[in-house]
């Protein structure tokens, strides 16, 4: 029964050919179909793309245009053999239908309530107390050199002491990931390093380099502070 149904349904499928197209003028919103003498126009079929998720909704439309026109054919023609089955009078769709149209409501007004309250000044307001409540952080940029032992550490100060070069030092004695990079460690805040080493480092001025190893979870560290600025506050857009 269902399939003959079906099978009386897709012979009533008329697609809107491009001759067709040419031989009226053209649509705002064209008929890309028509269903049992119903037409599918392209704005369902856009607003069916709406309906699935992010990575498809950002794809071309002309991409997916057939592939959503068959889907939506195929919705249409179930529907109609639904409909032919008495399907619609059917308690159980009618409650389905009922608990979405609910949830369709619901969702809708708390959307709209939201979009309402959201307004430009009420965000600058937000945005004003947060800088408000937020002073922006100084920020460091450091080299190190780490090494295993305490020994090491002060071996390596009293040959800076002697002049030698910090960056090269790094590159051949430090034992963590940057010392390749001459143990640059670019501009950071305080938060971003362990408590011992935030310390000294924002202690220091720049141009000058720890005088006693320091000690972490890490191992010893020798610091050279390279340059500090103040922190900047972000924009608006950033918030």
């Amino acid at each position: 029964m269902r399939k003959s149904l079906l099978a009386a349904s897709l012979a009533t499928v008329i697609f809107a050919s491009p001759a067709m197209a040419q031989d009226a003028a053209p649509a705002e919103d064209p008929v890309l179909a028509t269903v049992n003498g119903e037409d599918i126009l392209e704005s369902e079929v856009r607003a069916t793309q709406q309906g699935l998720p992010q990575q498809y909704r950002q794809l071309p439309f002309d991409m997916l245009k057939a592939d959503l026109l068959t889907r939506e054919i195929n919705q249409r023609l179930l529907m109609d053999a639904g409909s032919e089955a008495g399907l619609a009078d059917d308690e159980e769709v009618k409650a389905q239908i009922a608990a979405l149209e609910r949830r369709l409501i619901a969702e809708t007004y708390l959307d709209r309530a939201l979009s309402d309250a959201i307004t430009d000044d009420a965000i600058e307001a937000k945005y004003e107390e947060f800088i408000k409540t937020n002073e922006p952080e100084p920020q460091v940029h450091a080299r190190h050199i780490l090494l295993e032992s305490e020994e090491d550490a002060k071996a390596i100060i009293a040959e800076l002491d002697d002049g030698a070069d910090f960056v090269e030092l790094a590159k051949e004695k430090s034992t963590g990931p940057s010392g390749p990079n001459g143990g640059d460690l670019g501009f950071f805040n305080r938060g971003d390093m362990v408590a011992p080493f935030a310390e000294a480092a924002f202690a220091m001025e720049p141009g000058t380099y720890s005088s006693e190893p320091v000690q972490t979870q890490f191992g010893w560290h020798v610091i050279k502070v390279e340059e500090k600025k103040e922190g900047t506050q972000p924009s608006l857009d950033e918030v």
